[in-house]
């Protein structure tokens, strides 16, 4: 009983980070649209070429908008820690292994029906990809709305990618013998690209 009681409130806690997580997410977005308005991402100096600041952007709103977006993707990167402690410990408490899934399948028939079509070769340090979960060799069953039979390139994928910026994209996977969904989200870090992770296609005799 008193394990149970100890499991909810494990549940409850990590409910609540997500969702502060997905707070956080929705502040970035809308701080993202001030830059896109500004026609200017993170990086691009706010001074021309004589020192002076620029006239075509609002300099003081880009700046304090840089800053919020550091500030909050800081926070984000130690929430997603603070998430994946708490997954931890409702494993620990409900008796069960983290190689389970983190996330219940609930339709059976529809996983069985998913073939891989995507393998994971590469996974940065720090990256989007190991703040979610994902591991080399992970075969990927589903990637937000692109599966095995609607999937016709990594463009695809790419495409997917770039216009989720800062928006969760729910990853199903199969490793080893369990099917995984992992929350993953898309957005700038230190590293190339918005991911931090490369997959290739699998090709059928792989299958």
């Amino acid at each position: 009983m008193v394990v149970d009681m100890e499991l909810q409130k494990a549940k409850d806690a990590v409910l609540q980070l997500m969702k502060e997580k997905d707070k956080i997410e929705s502040d970035l977005r809308a701080l993202k649209e001030i830059l896109d308005s500004n026609h200017i991402g993170m990086d691009e100096p706010l001074v021309d070429s004589e020192g002076y600041p620029r006239q075509d952007i609002n300099v003081y709103q880009v700046r304090h908008t840089r800053h919020k977006i550091i500030w909050l993707t800081n926070d984000h990167k130690d929430l997603m820690r603070k998430i994946e402690e708490g997954l931890h410990r409702i494993h620990a408490l409900a008796g069960t292994s983290l190689a389970e899934p983190i996330s219940d399948i609930s339709d059976d028939q529809e996983t069985e029906a998913l073939e891989p079509f995507l393998r994971v070769n590469l996974v940065s340090p720090g990256s989007p990809a190991e703040t979610a979960g994902i591991q080399v060799e992970d075969l990927i069953l589903e990637f937000g709305s692109v599966r095995c039979r609607n999937f016709k390139s990594l463009t695809d994928i790419g495409k997917l990618v770039e216009s989720s910026r800062y928006k969760t994209i729910n990853v199903k996977i199969k490793r080893g013998s369990n099917t995984i969904v992992l929350s993953l989200t898309p957005r700038p870090w230190v590293g190339k690209g918005l991911l931090g992770c490369n997959v290739i296609p699998i090709e059928i005799v792989e299958r």
